[in-house]
């Protein structure tokens, strides 16, 4: 190559990088349009003792978004749902783990928000991430809440031509879909690959991208690896030239050590990895999969692992591990403090 068309190339890529991410760029001072908010600092499920943690911890975001963080002492998966309130309907996205016990916490919030914006009722959809049971335990306990100032319109999260014909989606997992709340807009962004029915929502509104248990600080099971890795470069595609706050999952299985988790079964977790990922996590995960040449392993990563399912991938002693692991945290979960 000469050095004129070293410099023209170099030059082009410049203004590809100046011009393709134009669209994500926000003007100064307030980011433009992009409602903004703040992620909790410290989680109650870093404390040693369970009687003083609450069944859900409730977080505000924003006074139109709110995260509620299931209890390690009912569950230690210790799922994290969402609930969005546009003008016109509230959308609840999963519905927590087993013993979760979320429709007291969830009618809490919801009253206090009709109440803070002077209404008696509100709408609200209960859709879902995806259709394994520590994000849907909750679902019959919220479908006979018979609450006149919520009434709720479920999406069962097993029904996939339901759930195409409720986001608008004709093409499975190819097409885009949306859902109005009302002067708030959310994508509907197919993802199978740790599930058959795997789903992705994005809000325009804060320009937050809720990954479900595809991509979050943990442990990434993946059941499919082909459907994974081409449901990675579709969010990856979605977001290209898009604003993106933070990319939010179900959990946090990762400490504030760089390729350190925390076992399966864990119940108190001191130093726990922030919530929030980054648009450069799609990309690292994107790496990660494409240099296993489709051969699926096991691999970590910094702030998250790459876990394929299936007794191949086990390792000798994990079950072992799991069950003694698993007794030794309930036997302490009244007091972690005492060893």
């Amino acid at each position: 190559m000469n050095k004129i068309s070293f410099a023209l190339t170099n030059l082009a890529a410049v203004l590809c990088l100046t011009l393709c991410s134009a669209h994500a760029q926000l003007p100064e001072p307030d980011g433009g349009t992009i409602e903004r908010g703040v992620l909790p600092t410290r989680w109650l499920s870093e404390g040693l003792k369970c009687m003083e943690i609450p069944e859900w911890q409730v977080h505000e975001y924003n006074p139109n978004f709110f995260l509620l963080r299931q209890s390690p002492c009912t569950d230690y998966e210790k799922p994290v749902v969402f609930l969005f309130f546009g003008k016109d309907k509230a959308m609840l996205i999963d519905t927590g783990s087993r013993k979760g016990n979320l429709a007291p916490s969830l009618q809490w919030v919801v009253k206090n928000w009709l109440a803070r914006n002077g209404r008696t009722s509100i709408p609200l959809l209960v859709v879902h991430t995806h259709e394994h049971g520590d994000h849907i335990a909750g679902d019959a306990a919220l479908q006979a809440m018979n609450d006149p100032a919520m009434p709720v319109t479920f999406l069962a999260p097993t029904d996939l031509e339901a759930a195409k014909r409720f986001y608008g989606i004709t093409n499975w997992p190819t097409d885009i879909g949306h859902i109005d709340l009302g002067g708030r807009m959310i994508d509907v962004i197919p993802i199978p690959g740790h599930s058959a029915l795997s789903i992705a929502f994005y809000d325009r509104r804060t320009a937050i991208l809720l990954s479900g248990d595809t991509l979050y600080p943990g442990r990434l099971y993946v059941q499919d690896f082909a459907a994974f890795q081409a449901s990675t470069e579709r969010l990856i595609e979605f977001t290209k030239g898009k604003p993106v706050a933070h990319i939010l999952g179900n959990h946090i299985e990762e400490t504030s050590t760089p390729f350190l988790d925390y076992p399966v079964g864990t119940i108190y977790q001191p130093n726990e990895h922030e919530l929030a990922l980054s648009r450069g996590s799609l990309l690292e995960l994107e790496d990660a999969l494409l240099s296993m040449h489709g051969v699926p392993q096991r691999m970590a990563l910094r702030d998250f692992s790459v876990w394929p399912s299936g007794r191949q991938f086990a390792k000798p002693g994990d079950k072992e591990k799991y069950e003694k692991h698993a007794k030794e945290e309930k036997e302490k979960m009244w007091d972690h403090s005492l060893q």
